[in-house]
């Protein structure tokens, strides 16, 4: 999960970012999903805000496909959506044995998908990330049906301890203007306090070392290993992680002025984060 900036002027071969954690660390990224949310704060949320039972769902940017026998469990349809090539094979051979799941090879910015062809576009740590993702944003909008849900979820970089971690890698980075970004986009705001609880210290230290630059991950550390819980007689780790999930419902009768799916296409901002 990093930021980073896009360009206005990017060309088709840019238009992704390689992620340096789970493109080069799939195996470190599999422990960090597994260590994330072990309380199931987050799928609380996402539930309360859109219930996806006998519904179809998107879950883009899926990576590895590790969320979706999640969505499958309930879903009509899952399709994982994912740019990487070599992610998006591994996601299929994750759930190969799912009847109700499917991958593909996409883009968010040209989803290869129909016009009002599902209810919920899932996006965790993936492509929204503030000024700049409005071409994720309409196609989001375009393939959802009237009175689906748009479920962001990204880190809160205003959480402690992971937060200052994040700044401190990302001083350029403002946790707020992304919130009015959403705010001005038709978007809820949620937050959530999460734990994220690994097996042993080497587990904890191989992900923060594939999520911060060499510094600050010495830090966060050196922190986790002063100020987190430790459980199983000191060999497990505990770690306090906050998330926000922003969500946005489509319109079912006429769309208001403003809303997004009644605007054309508008500038892709020069220094747009984003998160992998």
């Amino acid at each position: 999960m990093r930021w980073f900036p896009r360009s206005s002027g990017r060309s088709r071969a840019t238009e992704v970012l390689p992620s340096p954690n789970i493109w080069y660390y799939q195996q470190a990224y599999e422990v960090e999903n597994r260590a994330q949310d072990v309380d199931g704060e987050i799928w609380r949320v996402l539930r309360e805000e859109c219930d996806w039972t006998g519904r179809d769902v998107l879950d883009l940017g899926c990576g590895d496909g590790f969320h979706l026998p999640r969505f499958a469990r309930d879903a009509r349809s899952v399709l994982g959506v994912e740019p990487y090539a070599p992610l998006a094979r591994d996601a299929a051979k994750r759930v190969r044995e799912l009847p109700n799941v499917s991958v593909r090879e996409g883009r968010a910015q040209r989803l290869p998908v129909d016009d009002a062809s599902v209810d919920v576009v899932h996006a965790r740590t993936a492509y929204f990330f503030g000024p700049g993702c409005e071409p994720g944003l309409r196609e989001a909008e375009r393939v959802l049906r009237p009175g689906g849900s748009i479920l962001i979820v990204d880190l809160d970089a205003t959480s402690e301890p992971y937060g200052g971690w994040l700044r401190a890698d990302l001083p350029h980075y403002d946790p707020v203007e992304v919130e009015r970004f959403f705010e001005g986009e038709g978007f809820s705001l949620r937050r959530v306090a999460t734990r994220w609880s690994f097996t042993d210290h080497a587990a904890m230290e191989s992900v923060l070392k594939i999520e911060f630059s060499a510094q600050v991950a010495a830090r966060a550390v050196a922190e986790v290993h002063k100020r987190t819980i430790s459980t199983a007689g000191g060999a497990g780790v505990t770690l306090p992680v906050g998330y926000r999930v922003h969500t946005r419902v489509k319109p079912t009768g006429l769309v208001l002025p403003g809303h997004s799916a009644s605007s054309g296409d508008s500038s892709v901002s020069s220094t747009s984060p984003r998160i992998e």
